[in-house]
């Protein structure tokens, strides 16, 4: 039993890895701007979903693996701290270019840009904080997720509430995985949950009752 819950925990954390978030929300960025847009076309979302996939996905995926290859770090999940700075500091520029794409090339609402930036700012801190403390970066991508899924919701007046008590369900299943895991302890996953979600939602919430 313990086996299985081993391995459970390690392909959900695969799953939910921190990178895969932004793709994730655009992806659900898409479907849901499709059904209050229909007539937007279908090249202009893919053009969307493949910039976000290769600047936050493929480019600091392939970082990471030729950081593993020289040694610098132990694993793709860094689970030692103090090897996430410049792991950390290579992601956040592919981020800076990744928020530029969405709202300087592909010209997306100004809903995700806030969001972007959120994520950047989310990171940002994660990478400070990592230097005296080890918050969990899985945790913070999956509540930077459930900021920009409720940020969009704020924007275009919907409520999405099925996906939302899914996106929390996903959250608490990833919690028991990285405390399962001996990655993090509770409030570790705890304070990187709140850091993705204040950072992802809390612009969205200023400009729309500023």
């Amino acid at each position: 039993m313990k086996k299985w819950l081993r391995i459970m925990s390690e392909v959900y954390s695969v799953v939910l890895y921190p990178m895969l978030m932004p793709l994730y929300g655009i992806l659900l960025f898409c479907a849901g701007i499709v059904q209050i847009t229909p007539e937007l076309p279908k090249v202009y979302l893919w053009l969307c979903i493949g910039g976000t996939g290769v600047l936050t996905v493929l480019i600091p995926i392939l970082l990471l693996i030729y950081l593993k290859y020289k040694g610098n770090i132990d694993s793709l999940h860094i689970d030692d701290a103090k090897q996430r700075t410049t792991p950390y500091i290579y992601t956040l520029v592919c981020y800076g270019f990744w928020a530029y794409f969405l709202r300087g090339t592909m010209g997306l609402p100004v809903i995700m840009l806030c969001v972007a930036l959120g994520a950047i700012v989310a990171l940002a801190t994660v990478t400070v904080v990592n230097r005296w403390w080890k918050i969990s970066a899985h945790l913070t991508g999956i509540g930077g997720l459930l900021g920009g899924v409720c940020s969009f919701a704020l924007y275009y007046s919907v409520l999405p509430t099925y996906l939302v008590m899914g996106l929390l369900l996903a959250a608490l299943l990833l919690m028991y995985a990285r405390i399962y895991l001996g990655a993090h302890t509770p409030m570790q996953v705890v304070c990187g949950l709140l850091l993705g979600l204040v950072c992802t939602f809390l612009p969205t919430m200023i400009i729309s009752y500023a």
